[in-house]
């Protein structure tokens, strides 16, 4: 059993290869969050079936490329049919880009304050998906720390979809092959 994603290939791979796995490069992080607010509103399997063309749309997710993108190419993003086309997320995620150089300069990386969040590992598995928060202390405050660092679209629902996808939280189900 799964937790998500039965009988979908592509959702398979992601639940079975990479959900909840420890994510702690800088540019491993920055994807999965840029990833996780162009999510915010939509199904995941959406921007999973869009990632490659989010990929070379957004130079990888190679901050310092990011970082460097200017109007013409939120123009260019607009048009790209590939990916989400929503002005917000993308001005965001160049933002979160420049936020990301920033954090390097202050001494604190993007992996080192998301890591400073990760809670407690928990003592039993959730034996429903009822039983998984939203949303948790840590992420608030993951989201509030990244909001002070200039990070824009990362609120607490965002932050802990990150913390899930990037392995702070184990919210794989009790009986699921991950767990």
């Amino acid at each position: 059993m799964r937790c998500f994603g039965d009988g979908n290939p592509l959702y398979e791979r992601y639940h079975d290869e990479e959900w909840g796995v420890p994510v702690r490069d800088e540019q491993g992080l920055f994807e999965r969050i840029s990833l996780e607010a162009f999510q915010s509103g939509l199904a995941w399997i959406t921007i999973l079936r869009k990632r490659e063309a989010f990929r070379d749309a957004f130079a990888g997710f190679d901050p310092e490329a990011v970082a460097r993108f200017g109007d013409a190419d939120v123009e260019r993003l607009m048009g790209d049919a590939g990916i989400v086309r929503n002005r917000a997320k993308i001005e965001a995620t160049i933002a979160n880009a420049r936020a990301t150089l920033a954090l390097r300069d202050t001494g604190t990386p993007l992996h080192e304050l998301v890591w400073s969040f990760a809670p407690p590992p928990r003592p039993e598995p959730a034996t429903s998906a009822g039983e998984i928060p939203a949303q948790t202390p840590e992420s608030k405050a993951l989201a509030k720390a990244l909001k002070a660092a200039g990070f824009r679209f990362v609120g607490p629902t965002t932050a802990y979809a990150a913390m899930q996808a990037c392995g702070l939280v184990d919210d794989h189900l009790a009986g699921c092959i991950r767990s």
